[in-house]
């Protein structure tokens, strides 16, 4: 039933150059039998819907007029509307595409065409595996044209390819280009159907601290995370027990929009720049396995904490933690070892430790501001393309240390203009009793008792500020810290009490 109109070849565009190739004057892969069959049984029966949403989407259509009417239809149908010619009719009256097939009569044909509705899910795997194919030629032709130039290097164009095909991989497409509004306002209405069917009210992946969470919804998808601190505040502690308590609550299944994926907790992709493998792990099971750490390395223990310490090591020998312990890693390097991850193990949150260890794609001599700025830019387009938030640890400068407030603020991050702006939330880790400890005055001065009242005070209480976050307040949560297991906890309280700080409802 192919119609003339609709069966031209149309050749691509040359990619990088104004020159046409001989893959791109070659006949591309297409079906249009096939998509007038598939757009036949939908507008004859709707129910069809559900049985291809998951497997096509517009683009993958090779006739752009077919494309716009599945859109269409696709989106009368998800709003509980009837798609059918009649309906089309009049959304579709200014659409030259169409008036050069016959108008509304084109639509009228190809419900009145359909043989089956059965097959049509094959019809759609055929109209989207064409597409992959007709992407794959073009993703070919790019890197040969790339290849034939002096420039980028072949590093380069190796990652850059690399990139190219994981998206294709992930999401069907080579080159996701505009969307409109619509396709845009349901991704974002699946987002909150997703926290509403999840019951706690959390708009993204649960760190495991229910204070933490209430002020932060989640961790969010492509959301850049700064956590900053000074030495011994406790960053790292704090970013490996999040990344654990992630990990160790991952269940795989369907989740609400019909895709496979984490439905709690996800896979973590750690990259620790500073620490081994080997010393990171040793810290979560001190910490699962409630060991002084100190105490574990140096083989003070127990034979009974020793026999807990190999059970709790065999019970998380199964988590979907990964950790990846190369030191100076370029942050391109960085980007295609997190394709990697998710293209095989799945990668649901990714950790760096931390971000000033990294370093820029360049590898030349830029000056500190551009490299951070390089390294934040790269961290975020990560975040970004895999659709997970990316939480970077960061260190501040020695100027918190001169003040007699030493609360960390904006202005202490180093290189702090390229990180603040970047991030799309920055919390910082602050122990006053770590200050405190450094004042202690002898037993015997009048001011000791005064000064042992507030150490008691501030005993194993942590602040996690919140100085900037795009999609809600900041202000500050307060956490336990067990410094003989570096972990942090929710605060053990029968409610929450009232703290002037939690008023300040300040938009970043």
């Amino acid at each position: 039933m192919a119609d003339g109109k609709i069966g031209n070849i149309q050749t691509l565009k040359a990619v990088k150059s104004g020159r046409a190739d001989a893959a791109e004057q070659s006949l591309q892969p297409h079906n249009i039998e096939a998509e007038q069959a598939l757009l036949g049984a939908l507008l004859l029966n709707n129910d069809c819907f559900d049985r291809i949403d998951a497997v096509l989407k517009p683009q993958h259509f090779y006739d752009p007029v077919h494309g716009r009417i599945y859109a269409l239809a696709a989106r009368l149908i998800e709003r509980g509307n009837l798609a059918s010619p009649v309906s089309l009719k009049s959304h579709l009256e200014t659409d030259e595409g169409l008036k050069e097939l016959g108008g509304a009569e084109y639509l009228v044909r190809l419900a009145g065409a359909t043989v089956s509705i059965i097959a049509v899910r094959d019809y759609a795997r055929v109209v989207r595996d064409l597409a992959l194919r007709r992407d794959l030629i073009r993703i070919g032709g790019a890197i040969q044209d790339s290849a034939a130039q002096a420039e980028p290097e072949p590093a380069e164009q190796i990652r850059d390819a690399e990139q190219a095909l994981f998206d294709l991989g992930e999401r069907g497409v080579y080159e996701k280009g505009f969307i409109d509004f619509a396709q845009a306002a349901a991704e974002a209405a699946n987002a909150v159907n997703a926290a509403f069917q999840r019951g706690g009210g959390l708009a993204g992946i649960s760190t495991g601290l229910k204070d933490l969470d209430d002020k932060l919804g989640g961790l969010r998808n492509s959301d850049l995370v700064i956590l900053a601190g000074r030495p011994s505040m406790g960053k790292t502690s704090l970013a490996t027990n999040i990344a654990f308590n992630i990990a160790k609550r991952y269940r795989h299944g369907e989740r609400p929009d019909g895709s496979m994926g984490a439905v709690e907790g996800g896979v973590v992709g750690f990259f620790s720049l500073e620490m081994s493998s080997e010393q990171l792990a040793n810290r979560i099971l001190a910490a699962e396995s409630q060991i002084k750490s100190h105490e574990l390395l140096a083989g003070k223990i127990e034979e009974n904490d020793f026999r807990r310490f190999l059970e709790v090591a065999r019970e998380l020998e199964t988590i979907k933690l990964f950790i990846d312990d190369t030191p100076a890693l370029p942050i391109s390097a960085l980007a295609a070892r997190a394709r990697r991850l998710k293209r095989t193990e799945g990668l649901d949150v990714m950790v760096v430790d931390y971000l000033q260890l990294a370093r820029p794609a360049s590898g030349k001599d830029q000056g500190r501001v551009n490299e951070v700025s390089e390294i934040t830019q790269g961290l975020k387009a990560i975040a970004k393309e895999l659709d997970i938030p990316v939480i970077a640890l960061s260190q501040l400068s020695r100027q918190v240390e001169a003040r007699d407030d030493k609360r960390p603020q904006l202005s202490d991050l180093r290189e702090s203009g390229s990180i603040e702006q970047d991030a799309d939330v920055v919390m910082f880790v602050f122990r006053e009793e770590y200050y405190h400890e450094r004042t202690k005055p002898p037993e015997d001065d009048p001011k000791f008792p005064e000064w042992k009242d507030r150490a008691e005070r501030l005993f194993g209480r942590a602040e996690i500020i919140i100085g900037k976050q795009r999609h809600g307040p900041i202000g500050t949560v307060d956490l336990v810290f067990e410094g003989k297991f570096t972990r942090f906890t929710d605060l053990a309280r029968p409610d929450h009490r009232y703290d002037a700080r939690d008023d300040r409802d300040g938009f970043a």
